[in-house]
C-alpha cells in the first residue's frame, strides 16, 4: 500500500511542497504519495484526524495552522515545544502523532551548508517576533552566536521572545532607533516584503561584510532584499533554501533518508525564474 504524504494549509494552491517531496521520493526510490490538501479555517482537527485514519503517514503544516498542530499532536519535540508551534506531524508506531518544527533547522542548514555562513560567535539580528522567528531562534543559539537582537514593530513582542529563549544563549530584543551596527548577520523574519513594505531599519545595520537573508523568496528580489543591495551587503539570500531545506529535515524524519537537497534547489530556482 502506498504510503500519503501531504501539506495542510489555507490557501495551499501556490504550496512548492509536493514536487520538491516528489523529487526526494524519486531520488530516494521511495513508494509514497504527497499532496496539497487545502483545509477549511475551521476544520484542521477533523481533517488531520481523517488523514492518519486512512494510509496517511505525516503531514506538513503551513500558515494558518501551525499553533493548531502543535495544540493537537500527541507529543512534541524539543524544538517544537520551544517553537509552539509544528510545521512536521509525524504517525508514530504506536498510532500517537509526534509534534516538530523543521523551520528552524531547515534554515541553519541552508545557510550553513548552501551558503557557507558561519554561524558560531557571529552578531545577528532578526526582525520579527511572530511564528516565524519563533521557529528559527533556538536552532540558532544552539550554534553560539555571540549576540542575537531581535527587533520588532511592536516591541514587548519582541521583548517576550527574547526573554522566553534567554535560557538557551545570548539574545535580546532592541527598538529600531536603538540599533548599533553593523551585524554580520540580518534576518528578515517578517512578511513585510510581500507587501511590498520595509521594516524601518537604520542603514548601519550593513556593511560591506554582512549577509541578509529574507525568508520570503519571489521570482524577482524582495524589497529587503533589495534594500540591502543597495547597501551594499556582501551576500543576499532569499528563503527558497529554507523551504527546501525544511522538507529535507521532514523527509528524513519520515523516511529515514536524508535526500539530496541541491538539486532540488537548483530545480525549484530555474523554475522560479522561468529557465
Amino acid at each position: 500500500m502506498t504510503d500519503l504524504y501531504a501539506v495542510m494549509g489555507n490557501p495551499i494552491n501556490h504550496s512548492k511542497s509536493p514536487s520538491i517531496h516528489a523529487q526526494f521520493a524519486e531520488q530516494a526510490k521511495q513508494d509514497l504519495v504527497y499532496s496539497a490538501m487545502l483545509v477549511p479555517t475551521e476544520g484542521f482537527e477533523p481533517a488531520v484526524k481523517d488523514f492518519f485514519k486512512g494510509h496517511g503517514k505525516g503531514l506538513n503544516i503551513t500558515v494558518p495552522f501551525k499553533e493548531q498542530a502543535f495544540q493537537l499532536a500527541a507529543s512534541l519535540t524539543p524544538r517544537a515545544q520551544t517553537a509552539q508551534a509544528v510545521n512536521t506531524l509525524i504517525l508514530q508506531e504506536d498510532g500517537t502523532i509526534l509534534g516538530d518544527n523543521t523551520d528552524g533547522a531547515g534554515l541553519v542548514r541552508d545557510l550553513m551548508i548552501n551558503q557557507q555562513q558561519e554561524l558560531t560567535d557571529k552578531r545577528i539580528l532578526v526582525v520579527g517576533a511572530g511564528g516565524a522567528v519563533r521557529g528559527i531562534l533556538q536552532p540558532f543559539l544552539e550554534q553560539d552566536p555571540a549576540q542575537i537582537v531581535i527587533v520588532n514593530r511592536t516591541f514587548e513582542k519582541a521583548q517576550l521572545l527574547a526573554e522566553s529563549f534567554k535560557e538557551f544563549g545570548a539574545i535580546e530584543a532592541k527598538t529600531f532607533e536603538e540599533l548599533d551596527g553593523p551585524f554580520d548577520l540580518i534576518i528578515n523574519g517578517t512578511s513585510a516584503s510581500l507587501a511590498g513594505e520595509l521594516p524601518p531599519l537604520p542603514e548601519v545595520v550593513v556593511d560591506a561584510s554582512t549577509c541578509v537573508y529574507d525568508m520570503m523568496y519571489a521570482k524577482e528580489l524582495t524589497p529587503f532584499l533589495k534594500w540591502a543591495e543597495t547597501l551594499g551587503a556582501a551576500k543576499i539570500i532569499d528563503g527558497l533554501g529554507m523551504l527546501v531545506e525544511q522538507a529535507a529535515v521532514s523527509f528524513e524524519l519520515w523516511r529515514g533518508i536524508k535526500p539530496d537537497s541541491k538539486q532540488v534547489l537548483q530545480d525549484l530556482r530555474e523554475q522560479l525564474q522561468g529557465k
